[in-house]
């Protein structure tokens, strides 16, 4: 698996890269499916909404869109995260901005893995597995 890191206009400060990297791959091979390319795209609200507007025809700010390029159980695909959206989430729930960027970068890397999210069904399976993943992550020190 390869994981890349990139930067739009918005830099990801605060975690280790190498580290969240094994994490993440854990998370791919923990789900049962082949590690691909997947890139993390750091950006501004801006620049994800113009992407919203542009390939999803939706007109509003969001914290993550993930690009599904997946082939043959073969996880890959583009993450885009807006680190405005994520600091503003962090500060309106209560929590540390790196729980909320990571919880973000497993969402989307779910996403990718097969799961949805557009029922309130949906969403609480989701919402268990970011926090399966989450906890993982304190546990191992990641």
């Amino acid at each position: 698996m390869s994981i890349h890191y990139l930067e739009e206009d918005r830099k990801a400060t605060g975690f280790n890269r190498t580290v969240t990297k094994k994490w993440l791959h854990d998370i791919v091979r923990l789900e049962g499916k082949k590690p691909g390319v997947i890139s993390y795209i750091f950006c501004s609200d801006e620049f994800l909404v113009d992407i919203n507007i542009k390939f999803l025809k939706r007109d509003y700010y969001t914290d993550v869109i993930s690009f599904d390029y997946t082939e043959n159980e073969v996880i890959s695909g583009d993450i885009m995260v807006s680190v405005d959206r994520v600091k503003e989430n962090a500060v309106n729930m209560g929590v540390v901005y790196i729980e909320e960027l990571k919880r973000i970068m497993v969402h989307g890397l779910l996403h990718l893995i097969g799961y949805k999210d557009s029922t309130k069904e949906l969403k609480a399976i989701m919402s268990s597995r970011e926090d399966f993943y989450l906890a993982m992550a304190k546990e191992e020190g990641k």
